[in-house]
């Protein structure tokens, strides 16, 4: 290939790549022309004094309204030494709004009659030790006694570290180990660690490895074309600097983090506009059937009957006498929340790329704006 051809093909695919960002720009015009400009207006002051308040970097955000995305922007920086702006295309860290993307793909696969919700784990995952009778869907709903991270922080991976797991097998030897925090079923205790164990019983399941069958079962369908897990040492393209406050208010990088252990529950990257289209899927049954959908969104119980504020795989709430299901993360330079409201067709996403930040508070005004909610 001569040097002038080559030249001629990259002069091509420059053009290519500016014209479809064109494209995507006037597509996301397009959608936020249906979206009231006074409501515009109101949604952009709630995050510019949120912003202030808490010196977040960059944002950002979508509205879902009638199950279509109406509203889609970033506020701020993605990449604070190098200018770069966040935008609706910036990828995040996801922190634990993974978590309902995994019981997405859980979920399909009990609809397809390959996953058993009530059987013993090791059924689909034999290297995790048997301590108990544990399943998948105490698992889901944090029933299922795993630990989560030990408050001193021994026996886990250091808040600051690159060290990779190759495998979810690999990922499984730190808390296989340890003893249950509970008879499974007894007590709701929030583990990610847990969900590494739905990312064993998914690939034994499915016979593919996890974050495959994720691509192809929830991102594709969803059309989540820049979603994927995050990994440490790659080039990703529009993916954010992440970001830390100090005890004085410094913003300053945030600390290392390979996530490679922790993938179904905390590992996924991804852009607000392709959380939005999650969320639109999740809303219409693209990814799963009505009744398994509704199923999720059911507050689980323990052994006693005690309702818990979690279904399978998302939080549920009351708030402004609407029922609202969804999810918040963090972790080292991250700060999210995706909030649905299920009756009225609704979603909200808020990435933030810092950490110590209530990307809920955010999410909150702007459900408010968006509903015209008081309090």
């Amino acid at each position: 290939m001569t040097r002038k051809t080559l030249s001629v093909i990259c002069a091509r695919s420059v053009a290519l790549l500016l014209l479809l960002e064109l494209l995507a720009s006037v597509s996301a015009s397009a959608q936020q022309k249906a979206f009231p400009s006074e409501k515009r207006a109101a949604i952009d002051n709630a995050a510019s004094a949120f912003m202030a308040a808490t010196s977040a970097p960059g944002v950002g955000a979508a509205i879902v309204l009638d199950g279509e995305l109406v509203w889609l922007t970033g506020y701020g920086m993605a990449d604070l030494e190098n200018y770069v702006p966040a935008t609706p295309a910036t990828l995040f860290r996801l922190g634990s709004i993974s978590k309902p993307i995994t019981a997405a793909a859980t979920m399909e696969l009990v609809d397809r009659g390959k996953l058993e919700l009530d059987v013993s784990v090791q059924k689909y995952c034999p290297a995790f030790p048997k301590k108990d009778s544990i399943t998948t869907r105490q698992l889901l709903g944090h029933l299922g006694g795993i630990r989560h991270y030990n408050p001193d922080g021994k026996g886990d991976i250091p808040d600051d570290s690159a060290r990779h797991f190759n495998s979810m097998q690999e990922s499984l030897s730190i808390f296989a180990g340890d003893p249950l925090v509970a008879v499974p079923g007894t007590k709701f205790n929030y583990s990610t660690y847990g969900y590494t164990l739905i990312g064993c019983v998914i690939e034994g399941a499915s016979g593919q490895k996890f974050t495959d069958f994720v691509r192809e079962n929830v991102f594709r369908p969803s059309a989540m074309s820049s979603t994927q897990a995050d990994d440490f040492f790659a080039v990703i393209p529009h993916r954010t600097r992440w970001y830390h406050k100090d005890a004085d208010g410094a913003v300053q990088n945030a600390g290392v983090l390979d996530s490679s252990y922790k993938i179904p529950g905390g590992g996924f990257i991804s852009s607000a506009d392709d959380m939005a289209r999650f969320a639109i899927a999740m809303l219409k049954n693209k990814l799963v059937q009505r009744s398994t959908r509704d199923l999720m969104w059911t507050r689980q119980k323990i052994a006693d009957g005690t309702p818990t504020n979690y279904g399978l795989g998302w939080g549920i709430a009351s708030r402004h006498s609407l029922v609202l299901v969804g999810h918040t993360g963090s972790q080292q330079g991250a700060s999210t929340a995706l909030t649905l409201v299920p009756d009225r067709n609704v979603a909200i996403v808020v990435l933030i790329n810092m950490d110590g930040v209530d990307a809920y508070k955010l999410a909150d005004e702007i459900l408010k704006v968006v509903l015209e909610l008081k309090e």
